[in-house]
């Protein structure tokens, strides 16, 4: 599996922008699937964002669903997550994940091969 590490969280306000990263070790980040995931405090993690391994498919949580992009450059190991419009319920540890090998999607922690540390995002009203 993959190492990964995530950046690009803060506090913000409502209404502004992020832009998450997660970097990859290993040549082989192409043939993940990945994903974002997020927890808050007394909830359990949630599926946020995932996209296939060259990127043509993309899918998202409806609560997110016209303000958040996650798109990959395979070239530098990496997938983003640009966060727009946030609100103070975007307000998370937000988890980076590489799907389970082979696995097309990424969904649910059961599909988890790989986990980031996360990074903290935190939307002030």
């Amino acid at each position: 599996q993959v190492q990964l590490v995530e950046s690009g969280g803060g506090l913000v306000q409502a209404g502004d922008s992020l832009r998450l990263s997660c970097t990859a070790s290993g040549r082989t980040f192409r043939t993940y699937a990945m994903g974002w995931f997020r927890q808050a405090p007394g909830k359990e993690r949630e599926f946020v964002a995932d996209i296939t391994q060259t990127g043509v498919y993309t899918d998202y949580v409806d609560s997110v669903k016209g303000r958040f992009t996650i798109s990959r450059d395979n070239a530098k190991n990496t997938v983003y997550l640009q966060m727009n419009s946030l609100k103070p319920e975007d307000t998370a540890l937000y988890y980076c994940a590489a799907a389970r090998s082979l696995l097309a999607r990424v969904k649910d922690p059961s599909d988890v091969g790989s986990w980031g540390r996360g990074t903290q995002v935190t939307v002030s009203s």
